[in-house]
């Protein structure tokens, strides 16, 4: 008798086939042995405790290696509760494949178990969705699913798997058949080709500009394009301003980083050839009064449907890395540079001096009870005392990120995650356990505000260690990630910023305390002096509670050397820091 084969196995069998070698999620009803079959056959499954999570930390991976994170889930609610994940890669165009259990076909619109027209719920938060209806679909739906999370700009697709489906089964030998023929019909992608005209004239721009500027963001991180971007930089002698995820692809400490003269930066620039990055809230639209309202952008991008929206001077569309290497063989055929004593070049150093220098004036300065910059401050010499390879820092929270973006230094490509283009919160420890997977020699630092760890703390279980500076624990949804991080001892380390509340527990005015439930804590307030650290420790991790500089400082030293699961408890004064961050005028 011929030996045959279910869609559990044939979904995982193509998986493996195709390149999949980690997979995030939660299992149950009708995924489980799917999950199990994909182990065997050498996918490394990391279990979470809550979609959300495992849905963030597939979207980072997707990001951190360039090929498409994968997130499986249940069906019908576990199916929503992954769309968080889905619709962050999305938004961030990162490449992410949500597989669903589904219920059984034949059971649709009779109220089944978890019954939910999934491909309908996950395409406005998809670039492809697409159902298995028959076993012998799987090998060609599992290859497109993959072939479209990387084409084109990257993003999230969903693959539904019904449970019938799942349960059919094929003969070993037409299986084969099916993964070859699969395989066989997989397109890759042809990077256009840019006319040499259209580098030339953005080559001629730059040259002939007084005052240019370099920008980039993720998409250039995820296009591997940071030797072509420091040839570049140092070839023409051109500042240069990363957005927050771009962070470290020309270090920080470079001296044309124009982070620290942002507002010069893009005030004054005449000419902005901006890589990989979106002229989007985060940059301001490109409109004035922020920027010039003659400035001049070139903006390079993956995606010809950005570059018709945004209508910039020039549109070169194309692979970031692939454009700037054209753009550098152009200009090394013909140098320029513009050189320490050219006015627009002097400008922006001595602006950069400057802020640098009133910053370093507040950093140098020990407050305790904790404001933000103190702690900051150690956690960002402490980072750069590890020298290569960097850790990879995750951060989220509002004031906590905010400042830590202004602070913390990187020196090296992708080693920056955070809110990002959605300002998502909660995706710090699913970003954490992915960081860890994707990057097995870095560490990874986690600088939490206390709502922002809320959201998925106990996915320290999975990781094993969390460093808390309490600064806002909103729900217990984020409690999840702590206990991932200690089952698999994932080198992270969790630090959270904890001031008793969303932006520092009770702001209101005296006239604002009022009605019946006045005597309720303020809808921002959390238990004051929360015990975060303690959460590491009930899995077997190890957690610290600090208040000094010296408290803080040995923390940070006796886990970074151990290299395992911690949660740094940081305790801040209520009172630092500002409602909503640097986002005031939006609340």
């Amino acid at each position: 008798m011929e030996d045959s084969l279910d869609g559990n196995v044939l979904a995982a069998k193509s998986l493996a086939r195709f390149g999949v070698t980690h997979m995030f999620g939660v299992v149950g009803i009708p995924v489980t042995s799917l999950a199990n079959r994909a182990v065997q056959l050498g996918i490394r499954f990391i279990a979470f405790h809550n979609e959300q999570s495992a849905g963030y930390a597939a979207s980072a991976y997707g990001y951190l290696t360039g090929g498409p994170g994968l997130l499986l889930t249940v069906s019908g609610p576990g199916c929503v509760h992954g769309l968080a994940g889905l619709s962050n890669a999305m938004i961030n165009t990162w490449p992410m494949v949500m597989i669903s259990g589904s219920c059984d076909q034949k059971d649709c619109g009779c109220g089944d178990f978890q019954e939910l027209d999934q491909v309908e719920a996950a395409k406005p938060f998809s670039k492809f969705s697409v159902k298995a209806k028959d076993i012998k679909e799987i090998p060609n739906c599992v290859a497109r699913i993959l072939d479209h999370a990387v084409s084109g700009r990257p993003g999230g697709c969903y693959l539904d798997l019904p449970t019938d489906v799942l349960h059919q089964t094929i003969s070993e030998y037409e299986a084969e058949n099916l993964l070859a023929e699969a395989e066989k019909g997989r397109i890759l992608e042809e990077r256009r080709v840019l006319p040499s005209s259209e580098i030339e004239k953005a080559v001629t721009l730059l040259r002939k500009s007084e005052r240019p500027l370099i920008v980039f963001g993720k998409g250039a991180a995820y296009g591997r394009a940071e030797e072509e971007l420091r040839k570049l930089v140092e070839r023409t002698g051109i500042p240069f301003l990363p957005t927050p995820m771009g962070k470290g692809l020309v270090s920080d400490n470079h001296e044309l980083a124009a982070s620290a003269a942002r507002s010069l930066a893009i005030g004054k620039c005449d000419v902005a050839l901006v890589v990989g990055a979106r002229l989007n809230w985060l940059l301001h639209f490109g409109e004035s009064p922020k920027w010039d309202k003659d400035v001049k952008f070139i903006l390079v991008d993956v995606c010809e449907e950005e570059i018709k929206l945004r209508k910039p001077h020039l549109g070169l569309f194309g692979d970031a890395k692939k454009v700037l290497e054209m753009i550098n063989k152009e200009i090394k055929d013909d140098p320029f540079c513009l050189g320490k004593s050219h006015p627009w070049v002097e400008a922006v150093s001595k602006k950069v001096k400057d802020n640098v220098s009133r910053m370093e004036a507040q950093l140098a300065k020990d407050v305790v009870p904790f404001n933000f910059l103190t702690p900051m401050r150690i956690i960002r010499d402490a980072i750069l005392g590890l020298g290569s390879p960097a850790p990879v820092v995750v951060s989220e929270g509002a004031n906590t990120m905010d400042v830590g973006r202004s602070v913390l230094v990187q020196t090296e490509p992708r080693t920056r995650l955070d809110a990002g283009t959605w300002g998502t919160m909660g995706v710090g420890l699913g970003y954490c356990i992915a960081a860890a997977v994707a990057n097995p020699d870095r560490l990874v630092v986690a600088v939490e505000g206390d709502s922002g760890f809320g959201f998925s703390a106990m996915e320290v279980e999975v990781v094993y260690l969390v460093v808390s500076f309490s600064q806002k624990l909103e729900n217990m949804t984020m409690l999840l990630g702590t206990v991932t991080l200690v089952r698999y001892q994932l080198p992270v380390v969790v630090i959270v910023f904890n001031n008793g509340g969303v932006y520092g527990g009770d702001r209101r005015n005296p006239e604002e305390v009022s009605g019946p439930f006045k005597d309720d804590p303020a809808p921002t307030s959390f238990v004051p002096g929360a015990a975060y650290h303690t959460l590491i420790e009930a899995f077997g991790g190890k957690g610290y509670l600090v208040g000094t500089p010296d408290e803080l400082k040995s923390a940070l030293s006796e886990s970074f050397s151990a290299r395992k699961p911690a949660v740094i408890n940081v305790i801040i004064d209520p009172s630092a820091g500002a409602e909503s961050g640097r986002m005031q005028h939006k609340n």
